[in-house]
């Protein structure tokens, strides 16, 4: 049943955060065909499995750079499947029916999922150029969520901080230094982006930032839902809105995330950053999204300069 694997998934997550208070801080990343992984939760094992695994035409894909909001729309990405599809023992609410992200699947919960009924909700981390091969040659439709990257930073270290299976920050300076040259879990958020610049022009590849989730949330959903071919009525997008606000998801995430949720959804806020930057760190910034993403459809869609500046 539902509140079972609810359950079950909470006990390994409990397991996982255990074993972690035991590990030197520096055995916690380790590398994997050139980027950081945090050791408790993606083995190599894991990773290496997942190359060969098989993607389907009609699976809904979730591929967020960490603390994009992958946790907030991966729940909704659940309501849009339950609500399309009558799904609806699937409780969305309290999803993970597995541990949301693949690298996280060991193989055989690998296998169990390549058993899963039609449509799945997958998501990883990772950028596409490290996807199992099968996802892009079954022209799979693709959900990618971004963020400005001020704000993700300052999400990062403080997930970091906080959630025990990634090393401790020894400080807000360190960490920024770090998240500049991309030596963070799943790697640098530049290269993820130009990653997915490639994709821009994709139409199985549908780019949405948090910003604009925040702002237009119905409309997001509807288009989203749109995307995956779900068709959904006026009724129930609304339903899925109210129930999606980040607040909303903040308070079901007691029941999804345990004792972790407010590591999972902390602020859920636009602009945080200015708390946090110094003027210098706030220029070297700008200057690394000049040099990579200046002139570039993701960049414009990122709207650095309302959300940055």
């Amino acid at each position: 049943s539902k509140i079972n694997m609810n359950k079950a998934f909470q006990t390994e997550l409990t397991k996982r955060m255990e074993a972690a208070k035991h590990m030197k801080e520096e055995d916690k990343l380790y590398r994997y065909n050139g980027l950081l992984y945090p050791t408790i939760m993606c083995s190599p094992e894991n990773l290496k499995e997942l190359e060969t695994f098989e993607a389907r035409e009609d699976d809904i894909m979730l591929a967020a750079y960490p603390k994009c909001g992958f946790n907030w729309m991966i729940g909704v990405l659940h309501k849009i499947v339950a609500a399309a599809t009558g799904r609806s023992n699937e409780n969305p609410n309290n999803h993970p029916k597995f541990p949301p992200m693949l690298e996280f699947l060991d193989p055989a919960k690998q296998k169990t999922l390549a058993a899963a009924p039609s449509p799945r909700v997958v998501g990883t981390h990772v950028p596409p150029q490290n996807f199992p091969k099968s996802f892009f040659e079954k022209k799979t439709k693709i959900l990618v969520v971004f963020r400005n990257p001020k704000d993700t930073a300052v999400s990062f270290f403080h997930f970091t901080n906080g959630n025990p299976v990634l090393p401790t920050a020894e400080s807000w300076d360190k960490f920024f230094s770090d998240f500049i040259s991309g030596e963070v879990p799943w790697g640098s958020y530049f290269d993820h982006a130009l990653a997915w610049e490639e994709h821009m022009d994709n139409p199985n590849v549908m780019v949405v930032t948090y910003e604009y989730l925040k702002e237009n949330l119905s409309e997001a959903v509807q288009q989203i839902a749109s995307f995956f071919n779900c068709s959904l009525s006026e009724e129930q997008i609304q339903t899925i809105t109210q129930e999606s606000t980040f607040k909303a998801m903040k308070e079901n995430s007691k029941n999804s995330h345990g004792p972790m949720s407010n590591v999972f959804f902390r602020k859920g806020e636009v602009g945080d950053w200015k708390n946090q930057f110094s003027d210098a760190q706030s220029q070297e910034m700008d200057a690394k999204f000049e040099q990579f993403l200046a002139g570039t459809k993701l960049g414009a869609q990122l709207q650095y300069d309302v959300y940055c500046k």
